[in-house]
C-alpha cells in the first residue's frame, strides 16, 4: 500500500511540474495598442494636409502664369512616390537589415497584412504595420515634392516626374534606412533625427539646389519682377504646413503618450519663436516686417525643430526656433546671393540652412542638463561630431544622386522648357489651363 501511495505522489508531482500553473509565466505576445493605433491615423491625415498646404504655400509665391504648374506638380510628385512606395520603397527602406538598404523581403507589400505589426518603442503594445507603411509613406512623397520649388517656373513636367522616380530610388530611400531603418549605418553610430532633419530637409534642398544651379536661371532672372503673386495663397499654404506638422513631428513618437506631447508643444513654440525672430530681423534690417516672412519664418521653425522635437525640453526649442529663424532669413538673402543660384522658392535657403541648424542644435539641446532626454552620461561634443557626420553624409549622398539623375534626365527627355514656354507660362504651355480665367 505503501508503494500505491508513492507511486500516486509522483504522478501527481509531475503532473503539477508540467501543468501550466507551475511553469513560469511566459512572456505576454504583443498587441496592437488601439489608442496608439487611433494616433497614428490621426497624425497620418494631419501629415496628407502637408499635401495642399505645400502646393498653396508654393503656389502663392510664383507668378500667376505658373500657380498651375506648381499645384500640378506637387500633387503628381506625392502621388507617384505614394505608389512606388508601396511597390518597394518601404521594403528598401524598412524591409529588414543592412547599413545602407534594406532588402526586397517586402516587395509590393508581401507579408504585410492586418495582422502584422510594427515596430514600435514599446514591447508589449504595437501598431499595424500597414498604418506605418502609410505614415512613413507620407514621408516620402512630401519630401520629394519638396524640390519642386527649386526649379519651380522653367522645369519640364515629364522631367519633374522622372527625375523624381530616379532621386527617391536612389536617395530618399538609403537616406531614410541609414537615419531609421533596423541596422541603419547613422543609427547605429547613434545620429538624432526624430522626424527628418536629415532624411526630409537637408536631403531634398541639396538634390533642389543642384537643380536650380543645372537649370540655370529663369528667364529674365534679376532684370524682371518676379514677385509673388498671391501672398494669400502662401499664408493659408504656410498654416496648413503648421497644423499638418503636428502629424509630422508629433506622429513620428509612434505612441500616443508623453513623448508625443513633447514633440506637439515645441512644434507649436519652436515655429512662434521662429516668426518672431525672422519678423524681427527683417523689421531691423529692411524696415518692415512682412507677411511672407512671417510665413517663411514659420516653415522655418518647423524645419528646424523637425529633428529635435522629441527630445529636446522646451526651452530648447525656442532656442532652436529663434536661431532657425534668423539663419534661415539669412539663407534667403546674404546665402543666396553668395551662392548665385535661382533657388525659385528657396528650398535651399529655409530647408537646407533651417535643416542644417536644427540637427547640430539637436546635439546640444538634447542634454539632459540643457532640459532634453539624452542619458545621464550624455556628451555635447560627441553628440555633434555624429550629428555633423549625418549632416555632410546627407548633403553629399543627395547631391551627388541629384546630379546623375537631372543628367540622366536632361539626355533623355530634356530638363527645361523652351523659352517661349516660360514666357507664356507652364500653366499654359504644359497644363493648357489656366489658374485665373479673366
Amino acid at each position: 500500500m505503501k508503494n500505491v501511495f508513492l507511486s500516486i505522489a509522483v504522478l501527481i508531482g509531475t503532473w503539477l511540474a508540467g501543468s501550466a500553473w507551475a511553469q513560469a509565466p511566459a512572456a505576454a505576445a504583443a498587441t496592437v495598442h488601439k489608442a496608439d493605433t487611433a494616433w497614428m491615423m490621426v497624425s497620418t491625415m494631419l501629415v496628407m494636409l502637408m499635401v495642399p498646404g505645400l502646393a498653396l504655400f508654393y503656389g502663392g509665391l510664383v507668378r500667376s502664369k505658373n500657380l498651375l504648374s506648381v499645384l500640378m506638380q506637387v500633387t503628381m510628385v506625392f502621388s507617384l512616390v505614394a505608389v512606388l512606395w508601396v511597390v518597394y520603397g518601404y521594403s528598401f527602406a524598412f524591409g529588414g537589415e543592412g547599413l545602407i538598404i534594406a532588402d526586397a523581403s517586402k516587395l509590393f507589400l508581401a507579408g504585410v497584412t492586418t495582422s502584422s505589426l510594427a515596430d514600435t518603442f514599446s514591447a508589449d503594445a504595437k501598431i499595424p504595420e500597414l498604418i506605418f507603411v502609410a505614415f512613413q509613406l507620407t514621408f516620402a512623397g512630401l519630401t520629394t515634392a519638396l524640390i519642386v520649388g527649386s526649379f519651380a517656373e522653367r522645369i519640364k513636367f515629364s522631367a519633374v516626374m522622372l527625375f523624381s522616380v530616379i532621386w527617391f530610388t536612389f536617395s530618399y530611400i538609403p537616406i531614410a534606412h541609414m537615419v531609421w531603418g533596423s541596422g541603419g549605418y547613422l543609427l547605429g553610430k547613434g545620429a538624432l533625427d526624430f522626424a527628418g532633419g536629415t532624411v526630409v530637409h537637408i536631403n531634398a534642398a541639396m538634390a533642389g539646389l543642384v537643380g536650380a544651379y543645372l537649370l540655370g536661371k529663369r528667364v529674365g532672372y534679376g532684370r524682371e519682377s518676379m514677385a509673388p503673386h498671391n501672398l494669400t495663397l502662401t499664408m493659408l499654404g504656410a498654416c496648413l504646413l503648421w497644423v499638418g506638422w503636428f502629424g509630422f513631428n508629433a506622429g513620428s513618437n509612434l505612441e500616443s503618450n508623453g513623448g508625443a506631447t513633447l514633440a506637439f508643444i515645441n512644434t507649436v513654440i519652436a515655429t512662434a519663436a521662429a516668426i518672431l525672430a525672422w519678423s524681427m530681423g527683417e523689421a531691423f534690417s529692411k524696415g518692415k516686417a512682412s507677411l511672407l516672412g512671417a510665413a517663411s519664418g514659420a516653415v522655418a521653425g518647423l524645419v528646424g525643430i523637425t529633428p529635435a522635437c522629441g527630445v529636446v525640453g522646451p526651452m530648447g526649442a525656442i532656442v532652436i526656433g529663434l536661431v532657425a529663424g534668423l539663419v534661415c532669413l539669412w539663407g534667403v538673402n546674404g546665402l543666396k546671393r553668395m551662392l548665385g543660384a535661382d533657388d525659385s522658392l528657396d528650398v535651399f535657403g529655409i530647408h537646407g540652412v533651417g535643416g542644417i541648424a536644427g540637427a547640430l542644435l539637436t546635439g546640444v539641446f538634447a542634454a539632459p542638463g540643457l532640459g532634453g532626454t539624452g542619458a545621464a552620461d550624455f556628451a555635447i561634443g560627441s553628440q555633434l561630431l555624429i550629428q555633423a557626420e549625418g549632416v555632410v553624409i546627407t548633403m553629399v549622398w543627395s547631391s551627388v544622386v541629384a546630379f546623375i539623375a537631372y543628367k540622366l534626365v536632361d539626355w533623355t527627355l530634356g530638363l527645361r522648357v523652351s523659352e517661349e514656354a516660360e514666357r507664356e507660362g507652364l500653366d499654359i504651355s504644359s497644363h493648357g489651363e489656366s489658374a485665373y480665367n479673366r
